[in-house]
Order: structure tokens, then sequence, then C-alpha cells
């Protein structure tokens, strides 16, 4: 564990949805390109994508579901978002999803400023994202919050003050986070290398370890036992 992460671990922190991560249901979902219940359907169909994230809550009698940091997803090919003529595709995940319906309130895992706000609405990237920016020591970082809620927007504004738990927005429908189920992506950004409104969520295998390094394990905040 590197002193960033050890700081990350020892802040407190809460919930970004309206119950206790661990207290609740929840499941471990994988979507990795070794999943092959993913060549069922088509990622870039969005019912047949909402329908497999709905079973398999259900079936395994959890609230919500949860995963992929670092996890390689080759469903990212379903977008241009994440392919070129001229490069390998980005396909691996640098946030933690959190999956369940949309409207679902989203809440401050750590208290901060809102750095910027915007819709990033080409299919398959984040729609409505929040950037909070977050002060602690002598470190600076932030974090971000994809697939919200169009309202969220107009509640959650650029240079606002945020405390930890505060409401933040809610989540999307797919219509609102470009194609994709209702979810919540929470990402660690060390640095933001001049960006707003938007950082890349997903990137090439072959640059894991820079962007990693960039983007540590969002479940130093989250801290759910399950993806432990």
């Amino acid at each position: 564990m590197t002193t960033f992460d050890a700081l990350l671990a020892a802040l407190p922190v809460a919930s970004p949805l309206p119950f206790d991560l661990n207290q609740t249901p929840g499941l471990r979902l994988d979507l990795s390109e070794h999943n092959r219940a993913l060549d069922a359907f088509d990622p870039g169909d969005t019912p047949a994508f909402c329908a497999f994230i709905q079973q398999q809550i259900e079936h395994h009698g959890a609230r919500y579901a949860a995963g992929g940091y670092g996890e390689n997803r080759t469903l990212y090919q379903m977008s241009p978002a994440f392919t070129s003529s001229d490069a390998a595709p980005r396909t691996l995940h640098l946030g933690i999803d959190l999956w369940l319906a949309a409207g679902t309130p989203v809440h401050a895992v750590l208290g901060g400023v809102v750095h910027s706000a915007q819709d990033n609405a080409a299919f398959g990237d984040y729609g409505p994202t929040l950037i909070l920016e977050h002060a602690v020591g002598n470190e600076r970082f932030y974090t971000l919050y994809g697939h919200l809620a169009q309202p969220t927007l107009q509640h959650t504004r650029p240079g606002q003050r945020i405390e930890t738990g505060a409401l933040l927005g809610w989540l999307g429908e797919p219509h609102e986070n470009v194609g994709w189920p209702p979810h919540l992506h929470f990402q660690v950004i060390r640095d933001l290398g001049g960006r707003s409104g938007d950082y890349p969520g997903v990137c090439r295998p072959q640059e894991a370890a820079l962007w990693l390094a960039s983007c540590p394990d969002p479940n130093l905040l989250l801290r759910i036992r399950a993806l432990g």
C-alpha cells in the first residue's frame, strides 16, 4: 500500500448510496472478458444489457451489484468512444461501478468542493458527471461520479462546498447516461491533468500500470468488504 493509499484508507467517509454497502446484500459482478455469460447478448443493446444486470442482482438475492476496478471489459468495444482506427481499444476499467435502480440518490463519499460538472453525452460515455476536489493535508485529489440523472447538474454546481454524506444527485436512466444500465461510476483521480467535467474511466490494457497508479482503487474509500 502506498502512502497515498494509506491516507485514503484512513479518511472518514460515507456511503455513496442511501444505505450501508456492507449491511445490505450486494453482488460482486464480473463484467470482464472472462465472463462467458456476456456472450449471450450485445452490450450495445441497452434493454438487453439492463435485463442482464437486473437478472444477476435478483438471482443472487442482492439489492445492488458492484465491481470493476482494474477489470478488462471487452464490452467497451460497443462504442466508438473507446475505439480508434490507429490504436488499441480502451477496455481496462479505472473505477468501481455500483449497479442499481435509476433515481437512487447519490451521496458524497468524501467532503470537498465541486470542481466541475458536465454532461458527457456521447454514446457509452458518462452522461451527467460530477468531479469533486479534495484537499487533505498536503494532498489534493479528485473523485468522479458518472452516469447521473440530468437534474443532478442543477442540484449540484461547480464551486459548491460539499460535506461528507451530502446529497449530490441521482442515478440516471439509460437515456440520460447514454446507453448504460443505471449505475454509478465512482473513481479516484490523483491529477486531472487540466481536464474539467470529464476524465477517462477506461484505459488501454497496455497502459494499465500508468493509469492505475493515477487512479487508485476506489474501494479504499468505498470499503465494500466483498470487493476486498
